[in-house]
């Protein structure tokens, strides 16, 4: 499988190869937004992850909100420790310690945000009677937008050299 910077950057590539002065102006940003826009694809993908799960469990088996969202939680949370760890942030642990310590503080930052979500969720819709889907949409754009914070500044924050090697 290709490495998905590899699939960006040669697609930035192949959108200014005949286009060199316009590569020249482009290629700056690209590099300086790289990591958010891998951020965006992979996000993406966490949401449907969780949109899905939470809709499976909720709307299809009928579960209690709050146990349906955190195991979708539990399958998102997985899908982007890993994603992120290797192609957002570019992040390698050093050694099996190193490696359990930047998973479990990528956890904590998402066991923060999971808090913040069970609250809106138990709020909105226990509470307030609000449609179910609707309030976890939204809730979702919080959360993302929560998650970049803490896994940017905290977890795989660049300087950590205890928890990771930048730049393979």
């Amino acid at each position: 499988m290709m490495n998905p910077n590899d699939l960006m950057d040669q697609f930035i590539d192949w959108a200014f190869r005949n286009h060199p002065v316009g590569r020249q102006k482009v290629q700056p940003l690209y590099v300086r937004y790289k990591q958010p826009m891998m951020y965006g694809v992979f996000g993406f993908q966490t949401f449907l992850i969780a949109i899905i799960s939470y809709a499976l469990f909720t709307e299809y088996w009928g579960w209690n909100i709050m146990i349906a969202n955190a195991i979708s939680w539990v399958l998102s949370t997985l899908f982007a420790f890993f994603t992120n760890r290797k192609w957002v942030f570019i992040s390698h642990a050093v050694g099996v310690a190193a490696f359990f310590r930047q998973f479990a503080s990528f956890c904590l930052g998402r066991l923060i945000t999971l808090a913040i979500e069970e609250w809106m969720l138990w709020f909105f819709i226990g509470q307030l009677n609000l449609p179910n889907m609707p309030v976890k949409f939204c809730s979702q754009f919080i959360v993302i937008a929560l998650n970049y914070v803490f896994s940017n500044l905290i977890v795989f924050r660049k300087g950590r050299s205890h928890l990771a090697v930048h730049g393979e």
